[in-house]
């Protein structure tokens, strides 16, 4: 049984997709931003970080709670027997490791660093010149890799594809970065289109950024 701490407009709304792209049984706990966007006082009584995604662990055997949510795709993949992980071949797999990871290590740090500096009045405006070239060699790579095949580890969907998620609706949705991707618009709208997309958004609610 895993307990999502599920904060709206977050990271953690791959936790419920994945979830249910998975079958696996959960309980959501939601919690609301404040006004300045920060998540609630209340989720540090669950974590000492108090940062969502939190994953509450609760059977015979564990009891934990996970933090970082590419360590809990890793181990809700585990628990659904390897569905949804590194393909069988070698270079789908290490495929999937890399974009599993790469969402949250390479790229989502400059588009938060583009978020921050976005409301910061003139320096904000310089900042931004120097970070938009370097994210735009993040997504021009992205759209190769997808113009290649369907899916970020090959032919098939996989845990990498709904870490990859935030990170690129946020690029559509805070920079309007993919106006000239067709790649990556098209894989948005398909995993956008995926019953368990619809079924999470459901269950967890107000979630901006697949509009």
């Amino acid at each position: 049984m895993f307990i999502v701490h599920h904060l709206n407009n977050s990271r953690s709304q791959r936790v419920l997709w994945l979830l249910e792209e998975l079958g696996l049984d959960y309980e959501i706990r939601h919690y609301k931003r404040n006004l300045d966007m920060s998540a609630p006082d209340e989720m540090k009584r669950i974590h000492p970080l108090g940062k969502s995604p939190i994953v509450g662990v609760i059977d015979d055997s564990c009891r934990m709670t996970l933090v970082e949510t590419g360590a809990i795709c890793e181990y809700l993949v585990e628990s659904a027997n390897g569905r949804l992980g590194a393909p069988g071949d070698c270079e789908s797999s290490q495929r999937y490791r890399q974009f599993l990871h790469y969402a949250e290590g390479s790229i989502m740090p400059l588009l938060f660093a583009l978020l921050v500096v976005s409301k910061i009045p003139l320096l904000g405006v310089i900042a931004a010149r120097k970070i938009r070239p370097m994210l735009d060699l993040h997504l021009d790579y992205v759209e190769r890799e997808l113009s290649e095949r369907r899916w970020f580890a090959g032919d098939t969907f996989t845990a990498a594809d709904v870490m990859m998620s935030f990170p690129l609706e946020a690029a559509a949705k805070w920079s309007g970065r993919n106006a000239n991707r067709p790649a990556t618009s098209d894989w948005l709208k398909r995993i956008h289109a995926r019953d368990a997309f619809a079924r999470a958004l459901q269950k967890g609610g107000q979630y901006v950024l697949a509009r």
